[in-house]
This record gives structure tokens, sequence and C-alpha cells, in this order.
């Protein structure tokens, strides 16, 4: 059996596509992901796969070809650009004999080497670790190795896969528990922020679409800034002036990318929050980009997943210095700011953002007294938990709440109680 070798970066990028080959910018973002990971890339090789082989995912004929490559080539490592389970992983790798790492492992190597903060570096080995634990079915040699025939140590004992599985199942409950420590930390610190009367924007976007670029142009910061993907992956705030609604906090936030890995997106939903506790999201995207609409819809989908779908957003068109598109903004059928068109890179367009923001500010924050009967008390306790009561008070027609907080946060709220008090709470927000 393949004995798997613990480091090799020569890499050979499998690239698998179904029907027509159109997947140039799919494949280009491989190549990007691969070497944003510190691979070096020896060649690339295409493969159909209409129906997906049980055993190798590609057809047999496809990986003998691959295996000649990988030993040609000398490749100690084969990129697939796309998920495989781990019995395909495992065959892969012995039909090779090289590693084999698939779409959601490489983006999960990626991540752990930016991760910077403790709950950053937290959230990825968690994630690392959950998708490690599919993995531990006799892929090395050594884990069929039993314990025993030292002195108490005798008779059947334990396989070596089997003590894998139970420290690493041990380590995922520890970090869990850690992970969950910090996030009590960071949901007071939310309500302490929720408190504060200065509105939030957090940028979002597919992954190189431009973000921190623009994060450093309209605050003059220095985050860190490059063309590659996730350049950066904990959020950093600033404070953003020049606004006709007064000042604001912006935080830059992780690019989204196609195929997230699932235990990934679950992981970092507190490291997120910055998106889903915004007042207004800045939807950074290519204007350039031929597949701008598919990319957006991509960072629609990761937002409804970590329940910032409902934040009201602003589209953000940039790299026009890249386009003959002149500078603007494009207004929806209320008259309010829905896309402003700019350059980062040039600044032309950034005073028509700042404008457009503040626009869309006076109305995104909640500043109204709620009147709510001495039975709306489960109202009551979900509104203070969610940081939006500034004050308080009681009379003999019930509760006086000063409500200061993101309309956002409270459009859910309206869909989760019930029967009066629903009805009670939709009028309100409307009128407020």
């Amino acid at each position: 059996m393949f004995e798997r070798e613990k480091r090799g970066e020569r890499a050979l990028l499998v690239l698998p596509y179904a029907g027509k080959l159109d997947g140039a910018r799919r494949a280009q973002e491989f190549t990007e992901l691969a070497r944003s990971a510190g691979a070096e890339i020896l060649a690339s090789v295409t493969a159909r796969v209409d129906a997906p082989n049980p055993k190798f995912y590609i057809g047999s004929g496809k990986a003998d070809e691959i295996q000649a490559k990988v030993k040609e080539l000398g490749a100690d490592l084969v990129l697939v650009d796309h998920a495989l389970t781990p019995v395909q992983e495992r065959n892969l790798e012995k039909h090779f004999s090289a590693r084999v790492i698939d779409r959601a492992a490489l983006i999960l190597d990626i991540f752990a080497q930016r991760a910077q903060s403790h709950e950053g570096k937290l959230e990825v080995e968690l994630a690392q670790l959950k998708h490690m634990a599919t993995r531990l079915v006799r892929g090395w040699t050594h884990l069929e190795r039993q314990r025993g025939g030292s002195i108490g140590l005798r008779g059947p004992g334990e396989t070596q896969l089997e003590t894998d599985r139970r420290l690493l199942q041990k380590r995922v409950e520890q970090l869990q528990k850690r992970i969950d420590k910090v996030g009590v930390q960071r949901d007071q610190q939310r309500r302490a922020r929720l408190r504060n009367t200065l509105p939030r924007v957090a940028l979002v976007g597919y992954t190189n679409a431009g973000k921190s670029t623009l994060f450093n142009a309209v605050t003059r910061g220095s985050v860190y800034a490059a063309d590659q993907l996730f350049a950066t992956l904990d959020p950093t705030v600033r404070r953003l002036e020049g606004l006709e609604s007064g000042p604001a906090v912006l935080a830059d936030t992780v690019g989204f990318i196609r195929e997230l890995p699932h235990d990934l997106v679950a992981a970092f939903r507190a490291t997120l929050s910055e998106a889903r506790d915004a007042d207004l999201l800045l939807h950074v995207t290519d204007a350039a980009d031929t597949e701008r609409d598919v990319l957006i819809g991509v960072v629609n989908g990761v937002l409804d997943e970590i329940g910032a779908g409902e934040v009201p957003q602003l589209m953000v068109f940039n790299k026009i210095d890249l386009m003959d598109t002149p500078a603007r903004i494009d207004r929806d059928a209320e008259g309010l700011p829905a896309g402003v068109w700019l350059s980062a890179t040039s600044g032309d367009g950034l005073d028509l953002l700042r404008q457009a923001i503040g626009e869309r500010l006076a109305g995104a924050r909640v500043h109204a007294e709620l009147r709510l009967p001495p039975r709306a008390g489960r109202l009551r306790a979900r509104l203070i938990e969610l940081g939006a009561v500034k004050a308080e008070r009681y009379d003999e027609d019930g509760w006086r709440l000063d409500i200061d907080a993101p309309r956002g946060l409270l459009l859910p709220l309206a869909g989760d109680v019930r029967g009066d008090e629903a009805r009670l709470f939709r009028a309100w927000l409307d009128a407020a």
C-alpha cells in the first residue's frame, strides 16, 4: 500500500469538466488557488467527466494517462479541481504514487496559511479536522498496525486507525468548546457595538474583486492587498469619514469563492458576523469580469448561508479602468442608490461611493420608541437578546423600548414572532 509523503509542492493540476469545455475561468481560478497555496505548477490535464467513476471520479483511461504524466514530470502532488470522496482520493493516490488533494482541501490549506487571529486559526483547524476525519480510511499504511505485543499491551489491542480517530474526535470537541467560548465573547462585543450610534458597513464580494484595495482607498488605510485569492482572511475595521449621514464604521471581510467547503462556511459564521450584523453591505464585484453575474450569485448564496441575505446591499462595480465605462450611480425605482461604478485603483468614482453610502445609511438604522403590551414579553426578550434595546421603561400600558439597531437585524425578527406580536412589530418597523 502507498505510504503518503509528508511534503511535496511540485504539482500537476487535474481539471475535470462535463460536456462542452467552457471552463476557462474556472481553470484559471484553480491555477491561482494552487499558486496561492505555494505549489509549483508543472502542467495541467483536462478530464471530461459526464458520469463520475466511483473508483477514481475520472475515467480509468484518463487515470492511466495522468499516472504516466506524474512519473514523467516527477510530480509529487496532484491537485484535482473537484470534491473527491475518501475512497476516490485513496485510490488515486495509490494509482499515482503521489499525494492527491481535492478542491476543498486546497482551499482549507490556503485558509490555514492566511488566518492571523486566534479565532480564525481555531475555525480553520476545526474545518480541517472535520475534513480529515472523513479521510481516515486506511489511507496510510501505519494506520493498519495493531498496538500490543509489549508488557501490558498484549492482546488484540487497538488499531492505529481507531486511535487516530479517537484522538481526532477529542481534538474536534476541544476546538468546538474553545470556539463556543470565543463566540460568547464575540456576542457580548456585538451587543456593545450595536449600542454604538455609528452605523456599520461591511465589504463583501468574490475573492480578488478588489475589496481590500477599495477599503484602503476609502479609509486611507493600509490593509494588505494583493492580486491573489484570499489575500486577507481576518476582518479589519476602520472609521469611514466624509459621509452626508455622518461617520460610519467600515469592515473588510474574507472574499468568497464558488464551492467553498461547507465545514469552512460553518466554522467562519462567527468571523463573517461582520457582514451579518452590518447596516449595509457593499457588494464589490469585478465589473470587467465576463462571469460577473455568476459570481454575484455565488456571493449572494454564501450570504444566505451565513444569515446575511436580508441585509441591505449596495452593489459596487469595481475596475472600470479596465473597460470603457464612466463612474456613475445607478438608482432603483424609489430613487435610492443601487449600484456605483468606480475604480479603486485610480480613485475614479470614490466620491460617488461616499455619496451613495450616505444616502443608503440615512434609512438603514432604526432609532425609534417601541411600545409593547405586557403580553409581548417574548418579543421584548428577543430584542434584548439582539442588543437592540438602548433603554426601557415600564408603565401601566406595558413596556416602552428605545430601539437603536440596524434595520437588517430587525427584519428577520418580524418572521420569528407570531400573532398580535408579529402584526404590531411589522407595523412599527414599516413606520420607523
